[in-house]
């Protein structure tokens, strides 16, 4: 594919590496401009503060995943808990848990409903086949995770894993709010939509955010859909997080430490962004500016045709 586009030799290359020294090696590179990564806040962190050190700083995108809170509001409990808690065991368990936007943590205020729903969740993702996770080194860090949870109220443990604890709990143990990248979900039982707000507006930045709810619903959860889109750089509406799509509305990015920019996007036709650098070209005369911006070809579009790069004018709109 290279050749055929006509790119220069070196537009792609793979090297395998796996201590830590390989991707800082890579980052430390005089040559390289920019940096996208994906995998845990402590990677990405040490990529950054690498990149930050050099002696001519380059910027890295990292994207480094987020425990994806969902808010299931009272109405849409009572209207369809069932259907949302099949689509919840779905979403954590999907790939075994290894989704960058894998639901880990749901907010549910305490009712009947609610209590159904907390096993029905458990119940769903019991019947769940078993998976294999991509390699051991994730197994290992999925188990110790599981073990950092520390004492909560467990509904299923494994192969997929669902546990249960109140908002005091939620507030006082950070570690909650930490990501445990497997089949594993926490249900948080609160008192009211008011404190869902509370804590919405608390969380850490996220990839994304999802709200259930029923129109009655969202009319009163104003400041929660605000404190959403303020901490996540996607906000669902009766839906779940897992699963992306290359299309330019796509936002796979959010507030740190959910990516180091939160302007940016890992996936969707704008993440090229991340790795153009704008120029302006400022009082030149037409002979001396590049063919993208010639007076003969104001609207230029290239493409390939017969696995060579052309050139091809548009007729002006």
């Amino acid at each position: 594919a290279v050749e055929a586009c006509g790119f220069p030799a070196g537009t792609f290359a793979l090297l395998h590496g796996a201590k830590p020294e390989t991707g800082l090696a890579l980052v430390r590179e005089p040559q390289l401009a920019a940096v996208g990564f994906t995998g845990s806040e402590r990677a990405g962190r040490a990529l950054f503060n690498a990149a930050a050190a050099r002696p001519v700083p380059i910027p890295v995108f990292a994207e480094m995943g987020s425990i994806n809170p969902v808010f299931v509001l009272p109405g849409a409990l009572r209207e369809r808990g069932a259907q949302i808690a099949e689509g919840l065991a779905g979403s954590f368990t999907l790939g075994v848990g290894q989704f960058c936007t894998k639901p880990g943590v749901v907010f549910g205020v305490r009712s009947p409903e609610w209590e159904t729903f907390c096993g029905l969740v458990a119940t769903k993702a019991a019947a769940v086949p078993a998976g294999t996770m991509l390699h051991r080194g994730i197994s290992d860090a999925f188990a110790r995770s599981l073990t950092a949870v520390g004492d909560v109220t467990w509904l299923l443990r494994g192969p997929a894993h669902v546990a249960r604890v109140d908002g005091d709990q939620w507030r006082q143990r950070p570690q909650l709010a930490h990501e445990c990248f497997g089949p594993y979900t926490l249900l948080v039982t609160l008192n009211d939509v008011a404190e869902m707000a509370q804590l919405a507006v608390g969380l850490a930045g996220q990839l994304t955010v999802a709200l259930h709810g029923t129109a009655v619903d969202f009319q009163g959860a104003a400041e929660l859909m605000e404190a959403a889109a303020r901490r996540a750089g996607r906000v669902v509406c009766n839906g779940f997080p897992t699963g992306v799509e290359v299309v330019p509305s796509m936002q796979h990015g959010g507030p740190y430490p959910a990516s180091t920019d939160a302007r940016f996007t890992a996936v969707g036709t704008a993440a090229i962004a991340r790795f153009a650098r704008p120029v302006s070209w400022q009082n030149f005369p037409a002979e001396l500016l590049p063919p993208e911006l010639a007076d003969a070809n104001p609207l230029g579009l290239l493409r390939v045709v017969e696995g060579k790069p052309t050139r091809e004018p548009l007729a002006a709109s």
